[in-house]
């Protein structure tokens, strides 16, 4: 009886698997897709002067007069936020090889992000950025305000493809699909954000948001029954 009792002790993963149910494990898919609302831009004013300290302040002030219009035009404080100051040397890219290059002066960096809750406004204030001094653009992305009725969406929709992915398999299988054991979430995709990296003043830049997809991932883990 010991010696009985001493093999179960050493194999009792072996005999719970032996006995263990089988599981069908499946991944949904869902998304919603729906019209934008908003929109996020993120423009950038760079300067070149002979010193640091002169690039520094035609950056900081073309940035100002940009924050400043753009307020003006009704952009609220909390959608205004500058960011990435950089200020890096230029190098004269004319001397001889092997010789030490000079410094010929200094360009800084600034960038405003900004999100425009009024979508008929967007070029109106990519034109306003231009006017002022705004001379890169880095970025574009559409989205919206609440996206929690969207997620949900397609939250529901990842979980109906789970659930029919799983019929299939059991029915291909000959067997009765069991109940749920587990749901995990895999993620939630936020729309993608196009780079857009020059820009220039011109005429009313042409916008068009289309739609935006938000796409939800799910795990489920079910029970598998009984043959049919």
């Amino acid at each position: 009886m010991r010696i009985f009792l001493f093999i179960l002790c050493l194999f009792p993963s072996t005999l719970w698997a032996e006995n263990a149910p089988g599981q069908i494990t499946v991944t949904g898919q869902g998304r919603a897709d729906a019209q934008p609302d908003m929109a996020m831009i993120s423009v950038g004013v760079s300067s070149q002067a002979a010193s640091a300290k002169q690039a520094l302040a035609q950056t900081n002030s073309a940035t100002a007069r940009v924050l400043e219009r753009l307020k003006a035009a009704g952009i609220a404080a909390r959608d205004l936020q500058t960011g990435a100051l950089s200020l890096s040397p230029r190098w004269d890219q004319r001397g001889e090889p092997g010789q030490e290059r000079a410094i010929t002066g200094y360009l800084a960096t600034n960038s405003v992000r900004v999100r425009v809750r009024q979508l008929a406004d967007l070029g109106k204030m990519l034109d306003t950025a231009v006017e002022l001094g705004a001379n890169q653009f880095n970025g574009l992305s559409f989205g919206l305000q609440d996206p929690g009725p969207q997620t949900d969406k397609a939250r529901r929709a990842a979980v109906a493809d789970a659930l029919a992915r799983a019929r299939l398999y059991a029915a291909a299988a000959g067997v009765k699909l069991g109940p749920i054991l587990s749901i995990s979430e895999a993620g939630v995709t936020p729309p993608p954000m196009p780079q857009m990296r020059s820009m220039a003043a011109a005429e009313a830049v042409p916008l068009a948001p289309g739609e935006v997809t938000l796409e939800a991932s799910v795990t489920v883990v079910f029970a598998i029954g009984q043959a049919e």
